[in-house]
């Protein structure tokens, strides 16, 4: 039987509309059963509470449940390639972090290309860094610390939670920027840091406000600067590291990414109920306790900060040299 040309073409146009249908409607649905948002690192800290903080406002706006599992290790991307290798379909999500821009170039032989490999989905949050020092250092501003470094080549310690740790990536891009000469000292946890800080072992670290703020406030550290473009409302009297240093800045950031080939209509859900929860007065005012602020986007939004930054600190890592353990 031969159909007439118009009913043809018509019942061809629908044929070819039905996987976009079926995917719509399928993404209404979403999700229909509980989903995995892993964080690449353990737990405790502000990487840990910021995900359960959003994975609990996402458990109750969409009705399933968003656990949250930590999965350390190799500097976050054990727990990165787990959500690479998983089904494209929205049940495997990863907490992306600064870390993942940062190994991008770090690691010679991952076995995932980040930004290929990751569909942003949406950002969240940003945490600012606090310059400190052991009170022992004479300086008391940011341009003495400089003067000071510069007069005491290869004398001051300076410590990170371990090699390509984001307050690592700090120090060496302030180092390049001041053309200062600093020893760097890894440890293996931010703990371990502060022991040996506090005792003067090590004289100064790139801390995030979770670790650093309550010794700044009881002087058992000096700040001379936090990092990022204006001044901590918890901290008003302290300078910005751009105020002395033009063009610096550095900060910890964390959103969703998605397995690639995730279909667009999830992440688009994900995305606005993502938004909807850090415009809710009680995460925002949680945010803010911890010393962070929110960061609201359309994944394109997301796409172009990991970009940026990824390019940002692969030349940091390509200059000094850097090389992971």
């Amino acid at each position: 039987m031969k159909l007439p040309r118009r009913k043809f073409l018509h019942l061809t146009a629908g044929a070819a509309a039905l996987p976009a249908v079926s995917r719509i409607a399928w993404a209404q649905t979403y999700p229909t059963r509980p989903v995995r948002l892993i964080v690449p690192f353990g737990p405790a800290g502000a990487t840990d509470i910021t995900a359960r903080l959003i994975g609990q406002w996402l458990s109750e706006r969409l009705g399933q449940q968003f656990v949250i599992e930590n999965r350390p290790g190799a500097g976050g991307n054990i727990g990165t390639e787990a959500v690479v290798r998983a089904a494209p379909d929205g049940y495997t999500l990863l907490y992306v972090t600064t870390a993942n821009a940062v190994s991008a170039t770090l690691f010679d032989k991952l076995n995932f290309n980040f930004i290929r490999d990751i569909a942003p989905v949406a950002p969240i949050v940003r945490f600012p860094y606090i310059m400190v020092v052991n009170p022992s250092i004479p300086a008391k501003t940011l341009p003495e610390f400089i003067a000071y470094a510069k007069a005491n080549p290869g004398k001051i310690n300076m410590a990170s939670p371990g090699i390509g740790s984001t307050p690592h990536v700090n120090g060496e891009l302030f180092k390049a920027m001041t053309g200062t000469n600093m020893v760097h000292v890894p440890y293996r946890s931010a703990a371990a840091v502060m022991t040996d800080l506090l005792s003067g072992q090590v004289q100064l670290y790139f801390g995030t406000t979770a670790s650093s703020l309550e010794y700044v406030r009881t002087g058992k550290l000096r700040a001379l600067a936090v990092t990022i473009e204006r001044r901590l409302d918890a901290l008003p009297d302290i300078p910005t590291v751009g105020d002395f240093v033009p063009g610096y800045e550095a900060s910890n950031w964390y959103g969703i990414g998605a397995p690639r080939n995730t279909p667009v209509e999830v992440i688009e859900k994900l995305n606005k109920e993502t938004n909807a929860g850090l415009a809710d007065p009680k995460i925002k005012a949680r945010i803010a306790d911890l010393g962070g602020s929110v960061l609201r986007g359309s994944p394109a939004d997301f796409g172009r900060l990991i970009d940026d930054e990824t390019e940002k600190w692969g030349k940091v890592v390509k200059f000094v040299g850097i090389k992971a353990d």
